[in-house]
């Protein structure tokens, strides 16, 4: 699958987000502080528990996205993300390269955050279809993937998973034979 840098990046925040351990109360400060490079230099990361409640919605969105088993339903999904965006691009060469960013480069981090999340989501399953995203068919993992496959054939998160699933099933065939 072929989509822009910034847009495939934005994507795979998107990814991170909804796949973010959130059982620290400081959580989201943390995952922030981890994608720092996504913010403007000097943007706060100090997150009122309102703000970081409202970073867990938008990455459970990003899941329920995930989720959706029919088209109108990730419409409805993916639009309730979209009504939380504030997006305002504007374009930058600040890496060297020309891009779009979507949100204010003097927004607060959540709403930097937020805005780029949806706009990159929004452009994979706009792009792409909403069948380029899912849930890992792992039995013991539930992490939200983005499907950049030929023939959008990914069941697995990681190479990893797959991996496990395989051997599992390997062995599951050897006991009963």
């Amino acid at each position: 699958m072929d989509y822009d840098t910034y847009g495939s990046t934005a994507v795979e925040l998107a990814i991170e987000l909804a796949n973010a351990d959130r059982d620290d109360p400081e959580w989201a400060r943390a995952f922030l502080g981890s994608h720092d490079d996504w913010f403007t230099p000097g943007t706060s990361f100090d997150l009122s528990p309102g703000e970081s409640h409202r970073a867990g919605a938008t990455a459970d969105l990003v899941r329920a996205v995930a989720l959706a088993e029919s088209q109108d339903d990730v419409l409805t999904r993916l639009n309730e993300l979209l009504a939380l965006a504030r997006p305002r691009p504007y374009a930058t060469d600040h890496d060297g390269e020309l891009h779009l960013h979507f949100a204010r480069p003097d927004s607060p981090a959540l709403e930097q955050l937020t805005t780029t999340v949806a706009m990159g989501l929004s452009q994979v399953v706009v792009q792409h279809g909403w069948q380029r995203l899912g849930v890992c068919s792992a039995e013991s993992c539930d992490d939200v993937y983005v499907d950049t496959s030929r023939n959008a054939s990914r069941r697995y998160c990681s190479n990893t998973c797959a991996s496990r699933s395989t051997v599992a099933a390997y062995r599951a065939r050897q006991k009963t034979e």
